[in-house]
């Protein structure tokens, strides 16, 4: 069993997360145990119609911040069984910051919030997340094997 346990084996096991990273431009900034940030730096491609962050950008985000507070530093692989985001204001700055915390740690099942923030302090979203356990990590990039 393989337990991912510095920062950049995080970030190289989470580079396999194309869709966050290479698509949407995520990044990790922090991870430790149960807990994360990460940041989008917003272009126009992240904006929608009436020019302000799409909502699926910010879930994006959200969703990947608590992907690596729930699998960093752990041998355990959890995905997200259900999410719940509210939006709460429009962005006003250029830095989106998704901040995830575990309220709750369980065998098989745990509960987290992420908060997502600009860099001006503007609360723009809160998501609450079930993570159930699927099973445990056998080696650190288990992705990669499936990438052709």
């Amino acid at each position: 069993m393989s337990q991912l346990s510095s920062l950049k084996e995080i970030r190289q096991f989470f580079a396999a997360d194309r869709f966050a990273t290479e698509v949407t431009g995520a990044e990790i900034r922090l991870a430790e145990p149960g807990r994360s940030v990460c940041a989008l730096t917003l272009t126009p491609r992240h904006l929608n119609a009436a020019g302000t962050p799409q909502g699926g950008a910010i879930f994006t985000l959200a969703d990947f911040a608590f992907a690596v507070a729930a699998n960093g530093y752990t041998e355990k692989i959890t995905i997200s069984l259900q999410h719940d985001i509210t939006y709460l204001a429009p962005a006003k700055g250029k830095i989106l910051l998704a901040e995830a915390r575990r309220v709750k740690d369980g065998r098989t099942a745990g509960f987290y919030t992420v908060d997502v923030t600009d860099e001006l302090g503007t609360h723009v979203a809160c998501m609450t997340v079930n993570g159930f356990v699927v099973g445990k990590r056998k080696k650190a990039t288990p992705y990669l094997d499936k990438i052709s």
